[in-house]
């Protein structure tokens, strides 16, 4: 990862942490509050962000890289069903890539 968005996901991990800290946020019933424990890079551009609640419980964050104005970190909290679903784009990534590769080229005749 390069070091600009290593220190942006280190500022946006914060953020997040801050967020969800929010004792008048929804679903925050319990007034909890969050610490980032640790910021794991997945790739160039996504990271998981693991957080400790006041609880004892941890919550994880997904985070993503969106490379416009100088690169923007978004995020949310996956469930088992978004990990699904993004184990499903693999595929129609790849479709996309088969039918684009010849697009590269002019026809020769």
């Amino acid at each position: 990862m390069k070091k600009d968005a290593a220190i942006k996901l280190r500022k946006i991990s914060k953020v997040i942490a801050e967020n969800f800290s929010k004792t008048d946020r929804e679903f925050n019933v319990n007034n909890e509050t969050f610490e980032v424990v640790k910021i794991k890079p997945l790739s160039e551009s996504t990271a998981v962000v693991l957080m400790e609640k006041s609880s004892k419980k941890y919550a994880l964050a997904f985070c993503y890289l969106i490379n416009y104005n100088g690169g923007t970190w978004k995020y949310f909290i996956p469930t088992y069903d978004h990990c699904f679903g993004m184990e499903s784009l693999r595929e129609f990534l790849s479709l996309v890539e088969d039918k684009n590769f010849l697009k590269n080229f002019k026809e020769e005749k």
